[in-house]
């Protein structure tokens, strides 16, 4: 069992990647397939400061960081020996060229010895895994020290404004991200659930991020970066954007929802949970 606090707000190359073999796939690794569809990840979904300071802190002292569901490198640390596993070629190819290469496997399945690293991390990639019991399981088994994982509380997630025009597509968001309490118990070990407020200039683009800033929704470029909406049809997909373009125009997203242009961030469903080792 673990002990969880609940809380309010608040590079050098790796592991050599050359021992491992090219894991061979007939299908993409989550519920989502990056590998489909080109999308420009790494400009719409880039690090936000204030979250990657967070997580920073989370990893303490750790030297050599193990990010599993790495993607284009978001929130990577610089300052530390890195080794990135990513499943998708389409997300290792736009790893800008100052980061570590990234290893091509899952998380239910690490290629890695027992506690090799002192710290992993795992950010906004726990809802792709398959089998997230296994893939956490494997997380702990290579880390010696704290792992980090940042993802989104499914409750919280359901308050969101985008559910009024989006229904469908914010069904399948929130209901494939695993509850936070789930994550916790599996991990184990001494855990810590902290809240992430979304700042209004927040520059990672996931759903949440344009809370104060609906006009952006209607960009097909930010829309293929939340792969929720890869979940539902194109016919769903133009009817939600439809249903909140026409609610813009005519003034009544303002009515309803207004007051958060001028807010400076929003509570949201974004948490940090940290657990350390007993």
């Amino acid at each position: 069992m673990s002990r969880v606090a609940l809380a309010g707000k608040r590079n050098s190359h790796a592991v050599s990647v050359s021992r491992y073999a090219r894991v061979m796939r007939d299908e993409p690794a989550g519920d989502a397939n990056y590998d489909e569809t080109p999308v420009d990840y790494a400009a719409i979904r880039r690090p936000e400061p204030r979250f990657a300071e967070a997580i920073r802190r989370a990893l303490g002292d750790a030297r050599s960081v193990i990010n599993v569901g790495a993607g284009a490198g978001s929130y990577e640390p610089t300052d530390r020996v890195v080794t990135p596993v990513e499943p998708s070629a389409a997300m290792r190819a736009q790893r800008p060229a100052h980061l570590a290469p990234a290893v091509d496997a899952v998380a239910e399945n690490l290629p890695f010895d027992d506690q090799t690293f002192d710290a992993a991390m795992a950010t906004v990639t726990v809802h792709q895994w398959k089998d997230l019991d296994r893939g956490l399981g494997e997380v702990r088994r290579v880390t010696r020290g704290p792992v980090v994982i940042m993802t989104f509380d499914p409750l919280s997630l359901r308050e969101f404004w985008l559910t009024t025009y989006a229904p469908e597509m914010m069904s399948h968001e929130h209901g494939r991200m695993p509850s936070i309490l789930r994550i916790a118990d599996q991990l184990g070990g001494d855990v810590h659930i902290g809240q992430l407020p979304i700042p209004s200039t927040c520059r990672d683009g996931f759903v949440e991020a344009f809370f104060s800033r609906p006009e952006a929704l209607l960009d097909s470029r930010v829309r293929q970066a939340q792969s929720a909406w890869s979940l539902v049809s194109e016919a769903e997909q133009l009817a939600s954007v439809g249903r909140l373009q026409a609610a813009l125009g005519d003034g009544s997203w303002d009515e309803a929802f207004g007051h958060w242009r001028t807010a400076p961030e929003y509570p949201g469903s974004l948490r940090l949970i940290v657990s350390h080792p007993n």
